[in-house]
């Protein structure tokens, strides 16, 4: 079904496109395009968001990306940020219609009863739809493109203020439960930090009541949409991708000089992870774009060697990494740790070195496409591995065995396997090796390597375990 439905979109600008496909006695492989510029929201600082022309920007073409695929008749039905990449350039891309249907043929529309997405993005009537199933036996309905653009109604807000407006859309969360009373009002901070003029449009694409939200002509048509954007050319494509990634790196920031803060939630207990399943709220049982792996999946087995994280790089649950592309992008490259982005976000200057601005020649020179949740240390292994451990047990993250020394280079891998602040899965690796400079010292590298999870979510982990780690963290301005 997923191969049928992405190749039946067909191609466009904020669409990954679909190549061919193919299968043996072992495998269905599918061919796409590689989205060089990594994640979108690996590079969007949790409970901050980015600019305003960016997140315009960014809406702007989720927007174009999806109401193409409904002029095709294809609703995607799992809009969320581990779905959204970025080309070289920083253009958006939509990936993974794992969850897609096909709601709209011959003139003929079909109504979805399948309960799908993420808690935080979904709209109501699907959760509806499901407790209709589970408590009455009666099958419930929805429109699959009007869920579309409830989710794109969030994924716009998350933007704004790198954070959701609620756990989910249900009676158990009261910032949707006022919502829904105040007829689309909050007296939620969050919403304090959205711009005025982007409320309406918000209201419009979140409005609780299905048939009254907001179509995409009427979306368009909204003053704060057609606003002037500096950073899209007319027909909505990046106009200048070093000044868009110069602004996104820009509003990544660790003050290392503070605490952890309430808003950077702990991760629950991993043993939690059980305790969401039995539960009764059909929110919390949602699946992501995959089934969720039981707690005894062999791939987060910790009795394991960890060959995911063999070698040095990164592994995305949605993008992979190119050896080649992530090779030329690493610190080695350059002549000092100054220029490094990764260390820019534990500056506390403002504005990223010029240096890097000045040498840049296209948007991932100054974004990567490998995730900036990592960061350098000089303390003795030992320490480091110690302090990362403290840091877990103060968030009440189970440890597991000690991973064996798989190379070299290779300090530790710690083991992640929690839920966070929504209680959704939030599994990956925690890996310490060695770095050397080029006058021949070393530091040590510590990698966050997301396996599963929301990346804002995980983003918030690592800034509550690098506060928690500051006095190893190692920064241009000590």
């Amino acid at each position: 079904m997923e191969v049928s439905l992405h190749s039946r979109v067909g191609q466009h600008s904020n669409v990954i496109e679909w190549f061919a496909t193919g299968e043996d006695a072992t495998w269905r492989w599918i061919a796409m395009e590689y989205a060089q510029g990594g994640d979108l929201f690996d590079k969007i600082e949790a409970d901050y968001g980015v600019p305003e022309d960016v997140a315009h920007a960014y809406f702007h073409q989720l927007v174009a990306g999806v109401s193409f695929m409904h002029s095709k008749g294809v609703a995607h039905r799992d809009l969320k940020p581990e779905n959204i990449l970025l080309d070289e350039k920083g253009n958006l891309k939509l990936a993974d219609f794992g969850m897609a249907t096909l709601y709209s043929y011959q003139g003929q529309k079909k109504l979805s009863a399948t309960m799908c997405g993420s808690p935080p993005y979904i709209a109501p009537e699907v959760l509806r739809c499901a407790r209709a199933d589970r408590r009455t036996g009666e099958s419930g309905k929805y429109q699959a493109d009007l869920v579309d653009i409830w989710s794109c109604g969030v994924i716009l807000f998350v933007l704004l203020v790198g954070n959701t407006p609620w756990d989910e859309p249900t009676e158990g969360s009261w910032e949707f439960q006022e919502y829904v009373r105040k007829n689309g009002r909050s007296s939620d901070e969050l919403w304090e930090k959205i711009p005025p003029e982007v409320l309406s449009l918000l209201r419009g694409m979140m409005n609780v009541d299905a048939p009254k939200r907001f179509s995409f002509a009427q979306i368009r048509q909204h003053p704060w949409f057609t606003r002037s954007n500096p950073l899209l050319t007319a027909e909505g494509s990046i106009s200048d991708p070093i000044q868009l990634a110069t602004q996104m790196l820009d509003n990544l920031r660790i003050d290392l000089t503070q605490n952890p803060t309430p808003s950077q939630r702990q991760a629950a207990d991993a043993m939690d992870v059980d305790a969401a399943g039995a539960s009764d709220d059909v929110g919390l049982r949602i699946s992501s774009t995959q089934p969720e792996a039981p707690i005894s999946d062999p791939l987060f087995d910790w009795e394991r060697p960890n060959t995911r994280s063999l070698g040095t790089f990164a592994v995305s649950s949605t993008q992979p990494v190119s050896r080649h592309d992530a090779a030329a992008h690493r610190p080695d490259a350059y002549d000092t740790l100054a220029d490094e982005p990764t260390m820019s976000q534990f500056s506390q200057k403002p504005g990223i070195p010029l240096s890097l601005t000045q040498r840049a020649r296209q948007f991932r020179d100054i974004v990567p496409s490998y995730s900036l949740t990592r960061f350098f240390s000089h303390v003795p292994p030992e320490h480091l591995v110690q302090m990362l451990a403290g840091a877990l047990h103060q968030l009440n993250v189970a440890l597991p065995p000690a991973q064996p020394d798989l190379y070299a280079d290779h300090i530790a891998t710690l083991k992640v396997k929690t839920v966070d602040g929504r209680r959704q899965g939030l599994h990956g690796d925690i890996m310490v090796e060695k770095y050397r400079l080029p006058d021949g010292s070393e530091l040590l590298e510590v990698r966050f390597v997301k396996i599963k999870g929301d990346p804002l979510e995980w983003r918030r982990f690592f800034k509550a375990v690098a506060l928690l780690c500051k006095d190893g963290i190692y920064s241009n301005d000590a």
